[in-house]
């Protein structure tokens, strides 16, 4: 049944699939349609296809890394606005700055919260 209302969409940038099908589940299963690449590329790619709501992304990913990714979706006049969340195993102060700095709304350690949590936080961003 199509009640109209459009679905939320959250392009996750994740290589590691235990995230990747944990963000694709949970955040599914909170009425986000979801999208789950594993490279910067693909990602940059899928964003510019379907702009998001609100991307999440990763810092290590293989061909191109969070900061890469972060830097051209800031300056791409069409991507520049979306809300980019950083979910990374690098809890370093200067890594947290940095993605900050670049444009990056929030930073979560995912070692840090709970899965429930991060979606808590999550959903507070794409209302």
């Amino acid at each position: 049944m199509d009640t109209g209302i459009k679905k939320k969409f959250i392009l996750v940038g994740e290589d590691e699939n235990f995230y990747a099908n944990i963000y694709k589940v949970k955040l599914a299963k909170e009425g986000f349609e979801v999208q789950v690449v594993g490279d910067g590329e693909m990602l940059l790619k899928a964003a510019r296809d379907k702009k998001p709501d609100l991307i999440i992304l990763d810092l290590i990913m293989p061909v191109k890394d969070g900061f890469e990714t972060l830097a051209e979706l800031k300056a791409d006049p069409e991507l520049k606005n979306v809300k980019v969340v950083v979910c990374s195993n690098l809890g370093q102060q200067e890594d947290i700055k940095r993605a900050k700095e670049m444009g990056a709304l929030e930073y979560l350690t995912k070692a840090g919260l709970s899965i429930q949590e991060m979606v808590d936080k999550i959903r507070g961003y794409v209302k």
